[in-house]
């Protein structure tokens, strides 16, 4: 029997349980202290006057699993492309198509939207991640580096 997935914009109200997966998912990515946002900048991101990000939650029996956050980004070469920020589903639900339908749903808002690409970073240790992405048509750059300032 298979599990009754549905996916749904999400809502401010969603967001104290976005932040536990992204916790769990700094866990996962051996960086448990670096989440320094707080829910509450979370709403005011994501639902407020100047919201920079939308984002879609996956449910099983009225419970958030799993959601995906992405936004617009522009390239001065292709124009307006989507990035998904991260993507998470909770560990226990894992292996259940729940991380491939919240996947498609945000590639089928991209081509939707019109975006000349969709991107995203994956960890180059994070082998169950990076096989999932192979069975799309996806581009892994090796000559790019990622550089960030913190402030």
């Amino acid at each position: 029997m298979s599990l009754a997935i549905h996916l749904r914009p999400a809502v401010k109200e969603d967001m104290e349980r976005v932040h536990q997966l992204i916790t769990e998912l700094a866990v996962y990515e051996k960086e448990p202290d670096a989440v320094t946002n707080t829910i509450e900048g979370l709403k005011e991101d994501g639902f407020g006057p100047n919201k920079v990000f939308d984002a879609i939650v996956a449910e099983v029996n009225d419970e958030v699993v799993g959601f995906a956050l992405y936004y617009t980004k522009y390239s001065t070469w292709k124009g307006p492309c989507l990035y998904l920020e991260d993507f998470i589903v909770t560990a226990d639900m894992r292996g259940q198509g729940i991380g491939k339908k919240l996947f498609d749903k945000v590639y089928s808002i991209a081509k939707e939207k019109g975006a000349k690409r969709f991107e995203w970073q994956v960890l180059d240790w994070n082998e169950p991640a990076i096989n999932f992405y192979k069975k799309y048509d996806v581009v892994f750059e090796d000559d790019w580096r990622n550089a960030k300032i913190f402030l």
